[in-house]
């Protein structure tokens, strides 16, 4: 990862006690300073509620980069640029300290101002947060200012567009990164590449060539002790109103006119736009739910999702999401977008399946010896790569034909180099590239679409839960979706192994 050295920054964490800081915040940071992309002016200031000192909060901070980082050689120097201020959200006092220390670090370390609020934190403060900010004084600066904020944005569109409304009180769209981690990851970024850089796939991108599209994003392991969370959310407000159809967006937009972020947004909008909606009894043709029970994964028994931490014992909340969504537009009338998503199930994965028609009249077929369909895969996690299936001749047997892949893979030809999902937005957020960030309009339409589909499912309980056990792919309902159309799910793992 070549990049050039960011600007002077105060890069400002709420939440820096948290699980997210401690995990993916810190490593990325120190990450960026050890590849020198990070201006050596700079400075992390932590905000949290526990009562710290600066030298409690350099320890954690110095944890969790022993923890995760290769490298340990300037973990001391990186250190030396962190601080922290205990902190009431909802109270100015709170606010008005840490602007004196912020000021006091800007002055230490040349920052010219420029500062960036990163909420590591429950989605209930951003509102206070902001309002604060800006009352308070600390966006009152010679530099720039810009917020980052986790998932989820919103609960539905009136939460979203009520959230939305108060935050841009205090900072303009053109402020705001709305974090999706998924854009982040070396693999998804590289889908406009694919598509816009080689002459052989741009010309068969659309309905005259592809059969379908599928979109897989499976987990292993189960809700875990996030039930409070997922009883409110769900899999399709958790995975599907942002990662999921954010995939679709950029699989199916048209080419944009340059690579600015407006452009690119512009063009995700309108997939957005031309997605046909689903509603009412509509929604059980188009969209399958799920919710693991109990059962055994490696021989050991598991829980069910309704015996977990905080979840109800009769609840109605989906594990896993299936769905056909359409698009209509010149370019994808008639092709489904398969999206699947759940926890609990055979592999974790996330992986793309672009499945190109047959041959109108092919040569090759015969009763005893069927031909694979091409498929073109973009593996996203675990191991970033693509691979394109093809026939070829079998060795000495006639005309008969064997599948083969020709694979890239980015995981073995980078290999530690690959930058982390977190660490690559960072620095997108740091230089101003908000291109790989969510925007309102991307985020409005996302949940007009999928508010539909829970508003139906929210009033229709559905009694076949739990209906797929752990260690599988899901409910066999969602294997109906696709051999309604003539087609069937691409198995993660057989994608890994075919020969």
């Amino acid at each position: 990862m070549t990049q050039e050295k960011t600007q002077p920054t105060l890069i400002m964490i709420f939440g820096a006690t948290g699980d997210l800081a401690k995990r993916k915040l810190f490593p990325s940071l120190y990450q960026l300073y050890l590849k020198g992309s990070l201006s050596t002016n700079f400075a992390m200031l932590g905000v949290g509620r526990r009562e710290w000192s600066h030298d409690r909060f350099k320890e954690h901070v110095r944890e969790s980069l022993e923890a995760s980082s290769h490298s340990k050689e300037h973990i001391e120097t990186f250190i030396e640029h962190s601080f922290y201020q205990s902190h009431d959200v909802s109270d100015s006092d709170s606010y008005i300290q840490l602007k004196t220390l912020a000021d006091q670090l800007d002055e230490t370390f040349s920052l010219k101002g420029n500062r960036i609020f990163y909420l590591a934190m429950a989605p209930e403060f951003f509102g206070t947060i902001t309002d604060h900010l800006k009352q308070d004084g600390l966006t009152d600066t010679d530099g720039f200012c810009r917020l980052v904020i986790e998932k989820p944005f919103g609960h539905d569109l009136p939460s979203a567009s009520a959230l939305n409304k108060q935050i841009r009180q205090s900072f303009s769209e053109e402020q705001i990164y709305r974090i999706d981690h998924y854009l982040g990851k070396e693999m998804v970024q590289n889908i406009e590449v694919i598509r816009f850089a080689n002459a052989i796939f741009e010309p068969l991108w659309n309905n005259r060539f592809i059969s379908n599209i599928q979109i897989t994003s499976s987990e292993t392991l189960g809700v875990e002790e996030r039930g409070r969370y997922y009883e409110t959310s769900g899999a399709l407000r958790d995975m599907v109103q942002n990662h999921m159809l954010q995939m679709v967006a950029l699989l199916a937009m048209e080419p944009p006119i340059n690579l600015s972020t407006d452009e690119i947004r512009s063009e995700k909008v309108r997939v957005l736009r031309a997605m046909r909606p689903v509603e009412g009894k509509e929604v059980d043709e188009y969209f399958v739910r799920g919710q693991y029970g109990s059962g055994k994964v490696n021989n050991e028994p598991v829980d069910g999702y309704r015996d977990g931490e905080n979840v109800d014992s009769q609840s109605n909340t989906e594990t896993f999401v299936a769905g056909k969504v359409l698009i209509d537009n010149f370019r994808w009338a008639g092709v489904p977008f398969f999206i699947r998503t759940g926890k609990r199930m055979a592999v974790k994965s996330t992986k793309i399946v672009v499945q190109f028609k047959d041959i109108p009249m092919n040569l090759y077929y015969n009763k005893e010896h069927s031909l694979d369909p091409n498929l073109l895969v973009i593996h996203i996690q675990p191991d970033e790569g693509v691979t394109l299936h093809l026939n070829a001749k079998k060795t000495s047997e006639g005309v008969n034909t064997k599948p083969v892949k020709l694979s890239y893979s980015a995981s073995s030809i980078d290999g530690i180099n690959t930058p982390e999902a977190y660490e690559k937005l960072l620095y997108d957020c740091i230089v101003g590239d908000a291109t790989n960030f969510t925007h309102w309009d991307e985020v409005r339409k996302s949940w007009s679409y999928v508010d539909k589909i829970s508003d139906h499912w929210e009033s229709t309980k559905e009694e076949s839960f739990p209906n797929y056990a752990p260690g599988s792919m899901g409910p066999e309902r969602s294997f109906k979706l696709l051999s309604d159309d003539g087609f069937e799910w691409w198995a993660v793992g057989e994608l890994d192994n075919k020969k």
